[in-house]
């Protein structure tokens, strides 16, 4: 008995092991493909480079559609002057109540720092954006980009390290996104009318063409095959590994990790903007979400 709660012990921790490590594996190539801005962006191997000029800017989604996983991304971050640019990461689905994963990168004016923008919706309803600074420079190398979505909770991470969390309070009357299916989407875009300082900030075009790359996409999750979808994607089998108990919940390490960032770089919680929500902050925002 001993021996086998040991070994139980020792693949939970290979699992957090796998899971957290900040190198990836995948071609791009052959689970993407570009869907806008193909005169101008690359796409090759595990390698994909989007492209902003003042033709367009560019974007790849990925060929699967996926209800619940693990969605692993190395980005590197348009260098310099990257004022008015936005860099997206995110899964969503479509139509006017769709549900959308959100990492968005703000650009901004050289020397100042990346605002790191993450946001769901559910039902075609979002607002429930949560800013932060990135503690280290996104443009000097690649860094890991995670979404780790199940029935239980959203977690977001940035190098293994989750830095925000949406647990599942559907009971509560609260929408989760355990309904559609989605599909992963890349993208950079002008959007200098908000994107700096609320837009007064523009874009220089001088500093032209602005360059994101991406690296060794990896969606490892369950595949999207209409409604039956609901319930296969949700149950805890071997395959189903992000529906596991070792993921229903945040380890204390992890829950403290995600505070410290939190309580360091975090400019923007949609919960604690009391006038934007006239005093009345979403039911969510009292209920705990490590």
């Amino acid at each position: 008995m001993a021996k086998f709660v040991a070994f139980n012990s020792l693949v939970l921790i290979i699992a957090t092991i796998a899971f957290h490590c900040a190198i990836v594996n995948g071609k791009i190539s052959s689970s993407m493909y570009v869907n806008w801005g193909a005169h101008h962006c690359q796409m090759l191997g595990e390698d994909l480079q989007l492209v902003l000029d003042k033709s367009a800017g560019s974007g790849a989604q990925s060929k699967r559609t996926f209800l619940f996983g693990s969605f692993e991304m190395l980005i590197k971050l348009v260098p310099n002057n990257s004022a008015g640019t936005v860099t997206t990461y995110y899964l969503s689905s479509t139509g006017t109540k769709h549900d959308e994963i959100d990492f968005e990168f703000l650009g901004n004016v050289s020397g100042q720092p990346y605002i790191l923008h993450t946001n769901i919706y559910t039902q075609g309803v979002g607002n429930r954006e949560q800013q932060f600074y990135p503690w280290f420079d996104p443009t000097a190398d690649f860094h890991n980009y995670t979404i780790h979505w199940n029935p239980n909770a959203v977690v977001w991470y940035v190098d293994s390290i989750p830095i925000r969390v949406f647990r599942n309070y559907q009971l509560k009357g609260i929408p989760f996104p355990n309904q559609q299916g989605m599909r992963i989407y890349s993208s950079l875009w002008n959007a200098d009318e908000w994107a700096t300082r609320g837009g007064r900030d523009k874009i220089d075009w001088t500093n032209a063409p602005f360059i994101a790359k991406y690296r060794k996409f990896r969606p490892r999750a369950c595949y999207w095959n209409g409604p039956l979808s609901i319930v296969q994607c949700a149950i805890p089998t071997k395959s189903n590994w992000w529906n596991s108990p070792l993921y229903s919940k945040l380890s204390a390490p992890k829950v403290d990790q995600m505070n410290s960032i939190r309580s360091k770089y975090m400019i923007y919680d949609y919960c604690k903007d009391t006038t934007r929500f006239k005093g009345v902050t979403p039911t969510e925002c009292s209920l705990p979400q490590n």
